[in-house]
């Protein structure tokens, strides 16, 4: 399944660099519990591509979006990036 980074997870004063939320093809939030604890990976582009790995940990909202933690920060280049969950 395809999903989208959309943007860190954040508050009013607080960002959490390495929890970001995905935009998936799913439209309920009962179809994207199905998705909690599948695996996603990104991969930078470039001479040495660097892989950082996330898990899905829970739901965001009620139109299918769901939060992942990435074992670090991701770069502000991936937002908008298209991973796949596995």
């Amino acid at each position: 399944m395809k999903v989208k980074i959309v943007n860190p997870r954040r508050g009013r004063h607080h960002v959490y660099s390495t929890q970001y939320i995905l935009q998936t093809e799913v439209k309920t939030r009962k179809d994207a519990e199905a998705l909690l604890g599948k695996a996603v990976e990104w991969k930078s582009t470039g001479a040495k591509p660097k892989i950082i790995k996330g898990k899905v940990t829970r739901v965001h909202g009620s139109k299918g979006s769901v939060v992942a933690k990435f074992e670090r920060g991701l770069p502000g280049q991936s937002v908008g990036d298209v991973l796949e969950l596995r």
